[in-house]
């Protein structure tokens, strides 16, 4: 019941449907405007559907240049545990790494690896085509968000979230399981947690001891989003509006990256994208836990006005939208692929 009543009276849990209401009005008055139904497919051009859904992770990473983004393997379904390992010896992957699917749906089935055991429990389970990745070796995450115009030179960021990793810090005398359940973050985690972490869940933590229960800054992981906007800088955003003009075709979304600090950031040094997302990409600040609903709103349907026009914008210069039926093909692909990966 806590967990209950702290969801309730926190917006940042509530079902997306809820939180993106004000949204649906702004859609519908586009849809009449572009007389198109998935005019947001023009969004980002190289991007299948603008990133929307069902895009490939692997295809856009084959966009960005190879410096930007760690070692990263395509693995079709159903390949057999030798193949995945000959491909990860020859491309010089190590453990522990990352396991991701291509078609991914908000960190869902995302999973650190730390050995060859884990691999092989990922494949046995995974029904969809995944990726393997180097961890990125910094110790800072956080998402940009990232908007130009198609008539214009240079683009901007709009928004900067920094992702606390979800942890818990030992007592010397409860459990990690106890400290979880101490957490009420944590504690939506917890059914997942003690699958993940089974042989290790009941371990005492020394005091002041501090565990990361899970390696990746997603949201529906536990992570924490703190709004980071005050950081940006002229300096950060030539950086980063640079990186982006060399990824073709790509206008509007968040790039997700690892850095050392901002200066390093700012002179586009020691850091790495950890993927990058489209049209359907979220302003994640808006989920910092000091923000109101009524933020989060003003912040949705100033950006989802920013990709409708891109998009209108892109559509002019001769990009098509999905037609209706294509539309409706992609969404049931979509929703295949969303069933598949919730099962994992």
């Amino acid at each position: 019941m806590k967990l209950f009543f702290h969801k309730l009276t926190h917006w940042e849990y509530w079902p997306y449907h809820v939180v993106y209401l004000p949204v649906y009005f702004q859609y519908i008055y586009y849809i009449l405007k572009t007389r198109s139904f998935f005019y947001f497919s023009a969004s980002n051009p190289t991007i299948k559907n603008g990133g929307f859904f069902m895009e490939s992770k692997m295809e856009i990473y084959d966009l960005i240049p190879k410096k930007y983004y760690p070692t990263t393997l395509f693995i079709k379904q159903n390949e057999v545990l030798d193949t995945v390992l000959d491909k990860i010896l020859k491309t010089q992957i190590s453990f522990p790494c990352i396991a991701k699917p291509d078609a991914g749906l908000r960190g869902t089935a995302v999973q650190k690896l730390e050995q060859i055991s884990d691999l092989k429990k990922y494949i046995e389970k995974a029904n969809f085509d995944y990726l393997i990745q180097n961890l990125i070796p910094y110790k800072n995450e956080i998402g940009l968000f990232y908007v130009r115009y198609p008539n214009q030179k240079n683009g901007t960021i709009t928004g900067i979230v920094k992702k606390e990793f979800l942890s818990v810090t030992g007592d010397g005398k409860s459990t990690i399981k106890e400290l979880i359940l101490k957490n009420k973050r944590a504690a939506f985690q917890l059914k997942i947690l003690e699958t993940e972490m089974e042989s290790e869940i009941n371990t005492v933590l020394k005091t002041g001891e501090y565990k990361i229960l899970v390696p990746y800054g997603n949201h529906c992981r536990g992570a924490k989003f703190i709004d980071d906007s005050n950081n940006i800088t002229p300096k950060l955003i030539e950086t980063i509006d640079s990186v982006c003009k060399q990824i073709d075709g790509f206008y509007y979304g968040r790039l997700d990256l690892m850095f050392e600090s901002y200066e390093q950031l700012e002179k586009g040094e020691n850091f790495q994208i950890v993927e990058i997302n489209g049209a359907i990409s979220e302003p994640t600040h808006i989920y910092d836990p000091a923000h109101s609903l009524l933020f989060g709103w003003k912040t949705l349907l100033k950006h989802f006005k920013h990709m409708s026009q891109i998009s209108i914008e892109n559509h002019k210069k001769g990009i098509a939208y999905l037609t209706t039926n294509q539309g409706i093909i992609e969404w049931k692909k979509h929703h295949s692929q969303y069933n598949k990966i919730l099962n994992f």
